[in-house]
């Protein structure tokens, strides 16, 4: 397609496309769009975090996932997944898709998330070589400890990386 990579693909609840939208323009009017969220985890079964550069558009200096995309037009969600983990963390691992899942979130800057999100897992002990255009720092965590500081400090963690804590947790059981 012909999209550029500041553009997002809006969607129907059903995930079929219905258009695409300026990135910044979908995230101020809140409207569906596609998007792809990846949870990594050492083989202890720590979660692999990643804080959020600073000049982010949205949630910058926030812990979250291991990598979140758009998918571009004409882009699989695997390969979307696949490309954003070693854009953002340098890595590469085997990914396989949970769930997907619907949500709205309202965040800093006055602007909404409001996404049909696709969540990929996987394993791998690489180390994180991060890209600094995009993530100021990783750490691991174990699920315990992650419950405990969710409950503690809900403020540094990004909307969308709480909302979806729970459900991964129940789903793979780490």
């Amino acid at each position: 397609s012909d999209m550029n990579a500041n553009e997002v693909i809006l969607v129907n609840e059903n995930d079929e496309e219905i258009g695409v939208m300026d990135k910044m323009e979908a995230h101020k009017k809140g409207l569906l769009h596609r998007a792809i969220s990846v949870f990594i985890f050492n083989l202890n079964n720590e979660w692999l975090l990643q804080q959020r550069a600073q000049h982010k558009y949205h949630s910058g200096l926030l812990w979250s996932n291991a990598s979140c995309t758009h998918p571009m037009g004409g882009e699989d969600e695997i390969s979307a997944a696949n490309r954003r983990l070693e854009e953002e963390m340098g890595m590469e691992a085997s990914l396989e898709k949970l769930f997907s899942f619907q949500y709205k979130a309202y965040l800093d800057s006055d602007l909404i998330e409001h996404e049909l999100d696709h969540i990929f897992v996987g394993y791998t002990n690489q180390k994180p070589d991060i890209n600094p255009a995009e993530v100021c720092d990783y750490r691991y965590i174990s699920t315990e400890g992650l419950k405990e500081e969710i409950k503690t400090n809900p403020e540094i963690f990004s909307e969308w990386f709480k909302l979806l804590f729970e459900r991964i947790h129940k789903e793979i059981k780490v």
